[in-house]
């Protein structure tokens, strides 16, 4: 839209270019007022054909035809242009919008971000390098340039908004907007909307977390705990905390956690690990198992068991994990 701006701003210029210059013409040459100069320039560059405003000099004549001949033609390459720029800006602009349409129509087990300023950005980010479907949405309009981010202006707070990014079929949600009330009342409306939904919620004050908790938020994240706890830690513990962004930095090749869900169906159930075999074959360390009513059993042995709808909490490189991730998930 810049450029189409920026094309129709030098229309503009020169159709104001020409009107100027014959008005001043005919003041300098004629003697004539300012409006009957601009009236006699306007009809003569768009070819009405009324008459003289008065009598034309010799110079005026000649003054005539210089504008006829070098602006008639500019004159109407330069409307013809300029409604051709606005025809397209119209065209595009609701073609986009048929575009956007159609695509959130097509969005199915989703995520939806609310709020895309500095931590909705983060957030789409890694979302976008796990190559999960997201869409977000932001209340103040901006420029997004090149990163062909799935972006909707829009109140998260109302449900025509939400249903619009198709919150009934959605996967998550994601509230990272300003105040705890914008979040909690984000957290209500989506639950009503979408019972089943994965709700993630962002807590800025003391209190707000239970708030959002009893609203229906799965997880609730306080920014400023989690900050301060990372800030002590890497005093305290700077060489976990070195691990820890090591595993978890996104689009790191040489470690990385992740977790990995055992199907109901699965090749792995109720065999140990050591049956498994996961960690001679592909050198991948379970950290954790995480069962389906949320107990987390750290550090698990050889002897422990694999379970349907139990969830692997992997370390290793990518590559293996995701040989690892294709060895569960296939049946022999």
């Amino acid at each position: 839209m810049g450029e189409f701006w920026k094309k129709l701003s030098l229309v503009l210029a020169l159709i104001g270019f020409i009107i100027s210059f014959g008005t001043t013409g005919y003041m300098v040459i004629e003697g004539w007022s300012f409006l009957d100069s601009l009236y006699m320039t306007v009809t003569t560059l768009t070819t009405v054909g009324y008459r003289e405003i008065r009598e034309l000099s010799d110079a005026g004549r000649w003054f005539t035809i210089t504008l006829i001949i070098g602006g008639v033609g500019t004159m109407l390459y330069a409307l013809s242009t300029g409604a051709k720029f606005i025809l397209e800006g119209e065209l595009q602009a609701i073609y986009g919008r048929r575009r956007l349409e159609k695509k959130m129509r097509e969005l199915s087990d989703h995520y939806v971000i609310c709020g895309y300023g500095r931590m909705g950005k983060i957030i789409a980010k890694e979302l976008k390098n796990e190559k999960v479907k997201f869409i977000a949405i932001e209340k103040i309009p901006t420029v997004h340039g090149k990163e062909e981010t799935f972006v909707i202006t829009g109140d998260a707070t109302q449900d025509e908004i939400l249903k619009e990014v198709g919150i009934e079929r959605a996967k998550g949600l994601i509230t990272v907007l300003p105040t705890d009330a914008e979040n909690l009342y984000v957290v209500l409306s989506a639950k009503g909307l979408n019972p089943t939904l994965f709700i993630v919620a962002r807590a800025g004050e003391e209190g707000s977390e239970q708030k959002l908790l009893r609203a229906g938020a799965d997880r609730v994240i306080s920014p400023y705990h989690i900050g301060g706890l990372r800030i002590a830690h890497t005093v305290l513990k700077p060489a976990v905390v070195d691990f820890i962004e090591l595993a978890t930095k996104s689009g790191n090749i040489d470690l990385q956690l992740e977790e990995i869900a055992i199907p109901e169906l699965s090749d792995y159930s109720g065999l140990s690990l050591d049956q498994c075999g996961f960690g001679k074959e592909l050198g991948v360390i379970i950290v954790a198992i995480k069962k389906p009513n949320g107990d987390m059993k750290f550090n698990p042995t050889y002897l422990t068991l694999i379970e349907p709808g139990d969830t692997l909490i992997a370390l290793g490189e990518v590559s293996k994990l995701k040989v690892l991730e294709g060895m569960i998930t296939a049946r022999k």
